[in-house]
């Protein structure tokens, strides 16, 4: 019988991290987060990590294990959680990866395009350009260097702009050219599950969940980080907000309602992408009982 990965995916908040638990629990077996940000050690709060003792009851592999002066993407994700899910095989039938970075999982389960490799200061410029001049002046860039991508590319997504217009600054080629979509293969079966919840409840879970952060320390946590404010690793939901209120930009309160909002839009995100990407996947609501009982129909078959 070949061995199975099982992928859990979701939006933010909609309780993956405890419903992953309990089926690799029962199933004796580890997870892979599929999570950009809770791989970074010098992160906490404000990407809601699983408990320390959430973390000894089942073993998990990505976090905790990357620092935020490492640069990762999709490619490293994908070539550390083939190792990992290999490491899991040689004790278990079954691994879980659980997370909400789909682009994370697509790459671990049909691999990645071959990009070529630019040089740091390429990228270097052109974050800090991006820095000073904006988004408006990020979107211009590409519409004029690489209308390829601008007609038909995420052009809501900052790091993937910055990606793209990095390509064509070294290569002098639309980063459309290397994107063939061909899809690598496994020797090992993977199984998509997607947890959701109604809009409102999912909703109130984010902004429950965000209060719950500050009360925690986040505030705090990311005082800390200011010296690293542009590092790639901290342009994400709850870090951004708070630094502009250190920077005087934004009151506290306003700093938190910008993240609850900023949450709930990113959720959005993921839900639509999911629905493209994996219109196939059995979908469930975030209960441990009825995934397991999934699982369960599918190993014996």
């Amino acid at each position: 019988m070949r061995k199975k990965c099982i992928i859990i995916s979701g939006p933010t908040a909609v309780g993956k991290t405890a419903l992953g638990i309990e089926v690799a629990r029962h199933f004796s077996t580890s997870i892979i987060s599929a999570d950009s940000r809770q791989c970074y050690r010098e992160l906490n709060i404000g990407v809601a990590k699983p408990t320390q003792s959430e973390l000894q009851s089942v073993k998990h592999y990505f976090i905790n294990s990357h620092s935020i002066h490492n640069n990762i993407n999709a490619a490293d994700f994908e070539k550390y959680a083939l190792h990992a899910v290999e490491e899991i095989f040689t004790t278990s039938d079954i691994a879980l990866m659980v997370g909400g970075t789909g682009l994370y999982t697509k790459a671990f389960q049909y691999g990645l395009d071959q990009i070529p490799q630019v040089p740091d200061d390429i990228r270097t410029q052109l974050n800090d350009d991006f820095e000073k001049f904006g988004l408006e002046w990020l979107i211009d860039e590409l519409k004029t260097k690489d209308p390829a991508f601008y007609n038909n590319g995420e052009i809501k997504n900052p790091q993937r702009m910055l990606r793209a217009l990095e390509v064509k600054m070294f290569t002098g080629k639309s980063i459309r050219t290397f994107q063939r979509n061909t899809k690598a293969t496994r020797d090992f079966d993977c199984i998509n599950i997607t947890i959701n919840l109604e809009r409102k409840e999912l909703y109130q879970r984010i902004n429950g969940r965000v209060d719950n952060m500050i009360e925690q320390g986040l505030a705090e946590e990311v005082a800390a980080l200011i010296p690293y404010k542009n590092l790639n690793a901290l342009q994400t939901v709850g870090y951004r907000e708070l630094f502009d209120h250190f920077e005087q930009l934004l009151t506290l309160g306003e700093a938190i309602e910008k993240i609850k909002q900023n949450t709930r839009h990113y959720a959005k995100r993921q839900i639509t992408w999911l629905s493209h990407q994996l219109p196939d996947a059995h979908a469930f609501a975030p209960d441990p009982q009825s995934v397991i009982s999934f699982i369960e129909s599918i190993v014996r078959n």
